[in-house]
């Protein structure tokens, strides 16, 4: 279980990965080689799974961005078809649902040309039956950022050096 010092920790490296430990340190109020200990333990757990640089997409030319529905004939519980769409390289996520149609997949290319070559991608996988696409006309919120107000956190006592609340390290 995490506590409110891993929560605190996780939201700002959410904000920044690239942040310093010696800066992440002064933020959360702790010595640097008790913060540097608790991003290893969070690692360790698979919490952290690794860091990443957002590229802007329209500033690469990369300016549409669409969701398409796949509808497949594989066999309940398959996922093979998925892991086939995954392998593109201009699909960015992947995901198996329930109801009419399998994965719902978002994308992102060039123009609306790029898009019909990707649709052909999607056709020539064996299974695919159908596909639905919606273009984005604007994005409003695109985050990889993880809401973590609802991580149930262990009891915490008092920050010693702010009076506020600190909890115990694990």
């Amino acid at each position: 279980m995490l506590d409110a010092i891993d929560i605190e920790i996780l939201n700002i490296l959410q904000e920044n990965a690239k942040i310093t430990n010696a800066e992440l340190a002064r933020r959360i109020q702790m010595a640097p080689s008790g913060t540097l200990e608790r991003v290893r333990k969070l690692e360790a757990k698979g919490i952290i799974t690794g860091s990443s640089i957002r590229l802007n997409p329209q500033r690469l030319g990369l300016t549409l961005a669409t969701f398409i529905l796949v509808k497949t004939n594989e066999p309940v519980g398959s996922s093979a078809i998925g892991h086939a769409l995954a392998a593109i390289p201009e699909i960015l996520e992947v995901h198996w649902t329930a109801g009419e149609y399998n994965y719902l997949v978002k994308a992102r290319v060039r123009d609306t040309e790029a898009q019909v070559a990707l649709m052909k991608k999607l056709g020539a996988i064996p299974g695919v039956q159908d596909s639905r696409t919606t273009l984005v006309l604007e994005t409003i919120k695109e985050t990889q950022a993880l809401c973590l107000s609802d991580v149930p956190a262990k009891s915490s006592r008092k920050h010693p050096t702010t009076g506020g609340e600190h909890a115990r390290t694990s």
